[in-house]
């Protein structure tokens, strides 16, 4: 791990053993040698002020004033949303949910070719977490399928997340903003709906999220003729009748599972309600056949039907997809911004593991056009992000940060207390299934709903195994040491660690394998209960 040690006084989270105590108030960040100057001064008084007056009031007094503060912020959201320019329009956010296999990939490459396949460097921008595809580039792939009219987008492009089945989507608290605007559900035309299909709908319709189904693999009918990159319904006209009646077959047999599982569907051009039908667009990731009417019907539909979800707020809220550590970097976040800026020298509160972490933005950035966000000296340092975006954060301190949770930027008119208290409502249901004075096991996740359904289950009466510790990334030295005090107590069968989808590092192995009195199973367990 890389700590930014000289600039730890700048982070601060409770109980954090990553970051330290303290934050600095660099809130304007036009001016960043007033805010060097003045950190010393910030980090060791500004805390603890805040603290000390909270520390005079008794419980009831703090929860009132949080409570205040909360409605006097919702009352900021709810008035900006009034007085927000409904013309102007952020790009939706939209998910690719479905099946292993079924091509989720595949289609999002495709888009991704959209202009580089005409060697234009600035067609589509791949962001942190996401794949920006802009209007220009849309306008540009739809326009055959327009047959030359005008397209009157409104929208700046889409922002497609390009992690399918995201957790930070399925994650997401029913009262937060949805991450997910519009999602496409893929659907392998020559196998049908199956199991992770089935899920992804109805989490779509637990979250009420609008969709439409992209029916793949039409290029996979015996004796298709493709046209690459065409309307979907220009290659039907090309097709021989046994072509077109084996689509008819297949693409029946879709539909009435579609049907078993409680959906009104039908191809978006005989559509004749988009509200009480979803549309199907068959589409083929291989040759690109049905890519430019899903990216069309995507901006028809989201401009014309989500005008006010759509409309660009002043307010900033903005979701952590992903912790990563980065050479050179330290510890980043991921993050999508749904609606309002990023700037550099913000202050903002972050959900931890062990506490709200308060930190300050050291800088923002994104790679360059079409380059892999890994690769090292590709990242673009910005002063300011607007929204809606995928970008990087390098702030100090961010150890302990949870995926799928909100990120705040403290305002001049927010309280620090309140948004801490806020930012840590999405642990609350987590903690409550620990005991960290009893005994138990240890379990630790990549994301928080990996933890989430973990803990779920471990809790069944079928299963009814006690957690005593949790965490989300990695199994380091410490977790090894921490799940050896179930030995110190006597109790060796605890003496485990539940590791799901996260890699165990060298030191722990061998400190877990090397040692009789330490736990033996420091091994990855993934549970599957299909």
């Amino acid at each position: 791990e890389s700590d930014y040690s000289e600039d730890g006084e700048e982070a601060s989270g409770s109980e954090d053993e990553e970051g330290s105590s303290g934050s600095d108030s660099g809130l304007d960040s036009d001016d960043e040698s007033d805010d060097d100057d003045d950190d010393d001064d910030d980090s060791s008084s500004d805390g603890s002020s805040d603290e000390s007056d909270y520390s005079e009031d008794s419980e009831e007094a703090r929860e009132r004033r949080i409570e205040e503060a909360r409605d006097k912020r919702l009352a900021r959201l709810a008035k900006a949303r009034e007085a927000a320019d409904k013309s102007v329009l952020r790009s939706p956010i939209c998910c690719i949910l479905g099946h292993v296999d079924v091509g989720k990939t595949k289609i999002l490459d495709n888009i991704r070719r959209t202009n580089v396949q005409d060697g234009e460097a600035g067609g589509i921008t791949q962001q942190i977490g996401a794949t920006f595809v802009p209007a220009d580039a849309i306008e540009k792939r739809t326009l055959p399928l327009r047959g030359g009219r005008p397209f009157d987008m409104k929208l700046p492009g889409l922002l497609v997340i390009d992690t399918p089945g995201h957790e930070s989507f399925t994650n997401l608290r029913a009262r937060g903003s949805g991450l997910c605007d519009v999602a496409v559900l893929i659907v392998d035309l020559m196998h049908g709906l199956e199991q992770q299909t089935i899920e992804s709908i109805n989490m779509l319709k637990m979250r009420k999220t609008p969709f439409i189904i992209a029916l793949n693999k039409i290029d996979r009918l015996y004796q298709w003729k493709s046209v690459p990159d065409g309307p979907v319904r220009d290659a039907f006209k090309r097709q021989k009748d046994h072509v077109m009646k084996e689509f008819d077959d297949r693409s029946s047999q879709v539909f009435l599972q579609l049907n078993e599982q409680g959906l009104n569907v039908s191809l978006y051009w005989k559509n004749p309600d988009p509200r009480r039908y979803v549309n199907v667009v068959p589409t083929s990731a291989i040759t690109g056949e049905g890519i430019s009417d899903l990216l069309q019907l995507m901006v028809k539909l989201t401009q014309s039907m989500m005008q006010d979800r759509l409309t660009l707020l002043s307010e900033t809220q903005c979701t952590v997809l992903e912790v990563k550590t980065m050479e050179g970097l330290g510890t980043t976040v991921d993050v999508v911004l749904v609606n309002g800026t990023l700037r550099e020298g913000d202050r903002i509160v972050v959900c931890g593991l062990s506490g709200p972490i308060v930190t300050r933005i050291k800088s923002l950035k994104t790679p360059q056009v079409m380059k892999e966000m890994r690769v090292k000296g590709m990242l673009v340092e910005h002063k300011e992000v607007r929204a809606a975006m995928g970008v990087k954060i390098v702030a100090p301190g961010l150890e302990s940060a949870v995926a799928g949770t909100s990120l705040y930027v403290v305002g001049p008119e927010d309280d620090e207390e309140e948004l801490k208290d806020s930012v840590m409502e999405d642990m609350a249901d987590i903690f409550s299934k620990v005991d960290k004075s009893g005994e138990g096991v240890c379990v630790q996740a990549s994301t928080l709903g990996s933890l989430e359904a973990l803990l779920s289950f471990l809790d069944s009466p079928d299963v009814n195994i006690a957690v005593s510790g949790i965490n989300i990334g990695p199994v380091h030295k410490r977790d090894v040491l921490r799940a050896n005090v179930m030995n110190e107590k006597g109790a060796k069968k605890f003496a485990v660690i539940l590791a799901f989808d996260v890699p165990v590092s060298r030191e722990a192995r061998e400190m877990a394998q090397g040692e009789p009195s330490l736990p033996t199973s420091c091994n990855s367990y993934i549970i599957i209960t299909d």
